[in-house]
């Protein structure tokens, strides 16, 4: 493993969790870390207790502004960011526009956030104000298509994220329900979406797309799919209009046959591995770039020490990676090795209820 860049400074990481118990959920809502960059450690400083699961969080690009949805109020709230402290301080709250929010992006000047709303099937826009607070909605899409095949989980629209390109122009909504990766261009002066039916694709029947991450070179972006258990590989190209899938693997190991599903995926700083996480397996499976074609080759299954790992990140030097383990009640670090992006366990897991979402300050 490369030495750890000692010229990092301690930043913050954020992490919610399900807290309802009709998510079966137990955790006690926002909890915030200091981190430490030569080792990976976590130090906690302030739990936030009386939000409602808080199962997505993200931060401005300047690390000021923090925005959490409540998933099961169809609400989000915004706070603003101590730099000193990392502590929180609620803002205000906004309707999601929809029931159940699952996902949240910023453009990249800060000026709108999106939202998606999994039950409703839903794309909502909301205005930043100067002070990181949220104005009332400014654009709504209600999503078109049809159900895959899978009647329990396909039964209509079920959009997972949502996230910008790597440029800003264009938005990607993976829609889980009707297999389909839906893309709109953003306008950055009214926050307006308009579907571009060129850039949009569609999955494999009974896919089902969840997460999508792009390679920092632009030119590739990795979806987990969560129902079949694979990861598909795109060829990007923005400025032709080209989405093109190239690639199909699968994230589980050979000869793996029991329940599981696909859930969060993420590309290293570097852009030289892509990992993904299993719920079932309970796995992070490493997977190699080949820097000329963008194709994955897997190297690794390391189990995540619990279960359920519905969301993992990376720091953001790379060296740390944070598996979250829903119905374990658990946050376990790994090493990562930086010449073959292999995990080796950490030094640290910290007790914490149905963790599923963490970020960090940059």
């Amino acid at each position: 493993m490369n030495p750890v860049n000692s010229s990092l400074q301690p930043g913050f990481a954020y992490v919610g969790c399900f807290t309802s118990p009709g998510r079966k959920g137990h955790g006690k809502g926002i909890n915030v870390f200091r981190t430490d960059p030569a080792n990976g450690t976590l130090r906690h400083v302030q739990l936030l207790p009386e939000f409602v699961d808080p199962s997505f969080l993200v931060l401005d690009h300047s690390g000021k502004y923090l925005y959490s949805v409540s998933a099961s109020e169809g609400k989000i709230s915004a706070f603003s960011v101590d730099s000193r402290s990392g502590q929180l301080t609620w803002l205000n709250t906004r309707s999601s526009g929809g029931v159940n929010p699952v996902a949240l992006c910023l453009d990249p000047s800060n000026r709108f956030l999106l939202t998606v709303n999994y039950s409703s099937g839903s794309v909502v826009v909301l205005p930043v104000a100067p002070d990181g607070s949220l104005e009332p909605q400014c654009d709504f899409i209600q999503l078109q298509g049809e159900p895959g095949p899978d009647k329990k989980e396909q039964d209509v629209s079920h959009p997972h994220h949502i996230s910008f390109d790597n440029q800003g122009p264009y938005v990607f909504v993976p829609d889980k329900g009707y297999d389909k990766i839906f893309v709109f261009s953003f306008d950055a002066r009214t926050g307006k979406l308009a579907l571009n039916d060129t850039l949009s694709v569609e999955a494999a029947p009974g896919a089902g797309p969840r997460h999508i991450a792009f390679h920092p070179g632009g030119a590739y972006g990795y979806v987990i799919n969560e129902l079949d258990s694979t990861i598909s590989t795109f060829s990007y190209a923005p400025d032709r209009e080209v989405f093109e899938q190239i690639q199909v693997i699968s994230a589980l190991p050979a000869g793996f046959s029991g329940e599981t599903t696909g859930a969060e995926i993420q590309v290293a700083p570097s852009g030289k591995f892509v990992y993904a996480s299993n719920r079932g397996h309970d796995s992070i499976v490493v997977c190699a770039v080949d820097e000329l074609t963008g194709y994955l080759n897997a190297v690794q299954w390391e189990s995540t020490q619990g279960a359920t790992p519905r969301y993992f990140t990376l720091d953001p030097s790379g060296n740390f990676l944070y598996a979250l383990n829903q119905d374990s009640d658990s946050l376990v670090m790994f090493k990562v090795d930086q010449a073959t992006g292999t995990l080796t366990p950490g030094d640290q897991t910290i007790s914490i209820g149905s963790p599923v979402c963490m970020v960090f300050t940059r």
